[in-house]
């Protein structure tokens, strides 16, 4: 085995991947320390400062307890999850129908996929289908919202297409009809790039901001980036904290409103920080899997 020679090239590299690193890192640690700080020392908190001052979860108890933002927090997560399962469906179940030698019209729409793709509609023409099909402030109007995604589409179709042909033509020998090829055969051999555009559509729609404000409209069917806006950009102090605490004056309205923030800001990262590493692990084994061989 031959070690690996540090020179003065990876070294000057590494610093400087390790200073870039440390510009993402360092604001991030610093939301959860100032989350997680005790409310009479967050004002001790600098812009640099990855530990927290003393420790409270008093923070995320007033933020969860909010009725607003729990009922927000799980819409996202509708959303999301359900989005996502169906956006993996039919775009590996479309990539399988294209991939398809014998299909008639290939070609045309191939071209219409790629002309939709450069060419998007705009938000008018948007609303009015989601009005049309009486789906305005509905969260499937954000479920429904594209499903498929022409360029993670046209990827799926390039795994399904490395699949050996054999495989298949054994399935339709021994009876096996197109959704049994799919689900029994396809889907298990393409686990790396259903990881792959799962993830890519988990965040673009845990992330989705802009149509969810123009769809959604009431606030029980409101999202959590929406309400995130509010409370970082507009600083509605009122919709967080609550009327009756801010009339009353009292140990919630008193909260420093930054660290309020910082445990939303939190909240909404959580559930995208926590899906790296399962994709990963994932990617781990698929990865040892093909790379033993007898």
């Amino acid at each position: 085995m031959v070690g690996r020679k540090l020179t003065v090239s990876k070294l000057i590299i590494g610093i400087i991947l390790t200073l870039m690193s440390l510009t993402f890192f360092v604001p991030i640690i610093n939301l959860f320390a100032k989350a997680f700080s005790n409310p009479t020392k967050v004002h001790l908190l600098h812009g640099y400062d990855i530990l927290p001052k003393g420790f409270s979860l008093i923070n995320f108890q007033v933020v969860l307890s909010n009725p607003i933002v729990s009922k927000a927090l799980m819409n996202s997560l509708f959303i999301t999850i359900v989005g996502t399962c169906m956006s993996i469906f039919f775009t590996t179940i479309t990539a399988y129908v294209l991939t398809r030698k014998n299909l008639v019209g290939k070609t045309p729409i191939m071209i219409f996929l790629i002309i939709i793709m450069i060419f998007e509609p705009g938000i008018v023409q948007e609303y009015m289908v989601m009005k049309d099909l009486h789906l305005l402030d509905s969260l499937w109007s954000m479920v429904f919202y594209r499903t498929i995604n022409v360029f993670y589409l046209i990827i799926m179709m390039r795994f399904i297409e490395d699949i050996p042909e054999s495989l298949i033509e054994a399935a339709k020998i021994d009876g096996a009809g197109h959704m049994t090829m799919f689900l029994k055969i396809v889907m298990p051999l393409s686990r790396i790039p259903l990881l792959t555009i799962g993830m890519f559509y988990a965040i673009a729609r845990w992330n989705e901001f802009f149509k969810s404000s123009i769809f959604l409209s009431s606030r029980d069917n409101t999202v959590l980036q929406v309400l995130l806006r509010q409370f970082v950009v507009e600083r509605d102090a009122t919709t967080l904290v609550g009327a009756a605490n801010l009339l009353k004056n009292n140990n919630i309205a008193q909260l420093d409103f930054s660290a309020l923030k910082a445990a939303t800001i939190v909240i909404a990262m959580v559930p995208i920080l926590m899906l790296y590493p399962i994709i990963l692990k994932h990617y781990t084994r698929g990865v040892m899997d093909g790379g033993i061989k007898e």
